[in-house]
């Protein structure tokens, strides 16, 4: 058991240690080339932060797994919605473009909405992925501009 702990905190110092050395170096670089601040949270920040679940995601969908990897993405989204977003905004009010709530967040619900839809079935097929990623390329092209 004493192992096994020691293992799970080796991991997470490591997570952490290698996402901020990820997202810090990303930013400046992208800073650098004069991309936005939301563009680089959008693109650089939130892939960098959402690799380990995406690393979790892809290994369990090859293995046969597909309720893990759905699992892992809906329990992360609500986990960076709910949890994080909520205990920011505790810390400190979160101070919101009017673009925010008249375009991301019906897209949001929208996106949400889509693929419940999509799962509805129990099971997310390829055309449903291509959708999902062409409309997650779209969102981050237009945000770009």
């Amino acid at each position: 058991m004493g192992d096994a702990l020691l293992w799970i905190a080796l991991g997470l110092g490591g997570l952490y240690l290698g996402a901020e050395g990820l997202v810090r170096g990303s930013a400046a670089l992208a800073l650098r080339l004069g991309v936005s601040p939301l563009v680089i949270g959008l693109t650089i920040v939130a892939w960098g932060t959402s690799s380990p679940e995406i690393v979790v995601s892809v290994q369990a969908a090859l293995r046969g797994s597909a309720d893990v990897a759905v699992g892992n993405v809906v329990g992360s989204n609500i986990c960076n919605i709910a949890l994080i977003l909520g205990l920011a905004s505790v810390l400190q009010p979160l101070r919101i473009q009017a673009r925010l709530l008249r375009l991301d967040v019906p897209l949001l619900i929208g996106v949400s909405l889509l693929s419940g839809g999509l799962l509805w079935d129990g099971r997310l097929g390829w055309s449903g992925g291509v959708l999902l990623l062409g409309l997650l390329g779209g969102y981050t092209g237009s945000t770009s501009t």
